[in-house]
């Protein structure tokens, strides 16, 4: 079990806890339930990288503990 801190940049961080075979759609979910959002209305991204929902965390090499940037599209 991991946990990733995703940062809007508009003064929100949420914690997620998830596992590392999950998939990024997996992700957004959990991340609109806290937020009040739907998940289709997220990206998530690491410097110019744009996550894929159908790709695993561990293929991106996400971590314990990291930041992503969250953005509403």
């Amino acid at each position: 079990m991991i946990e990733i801190v995703c940062n809007d940049r508009l003064g929100k961080k949420i914690r997620v806890k998830c596992n590392d075979d999950d998939l990024v759609g997996d992700l957004k979910k959990l991340i609109a339930a806290q937020v009040g959002t739907r998940p289709e209305k997220i990206q998530l991204k690491k410097w110019y990288t744009i996550f894929k929902d159908h790709i695993t965390l561990a293929d991106y090499e996400i971590h314990d503990g990291m930041n992503l940037e969250l953005y509403y599209i």
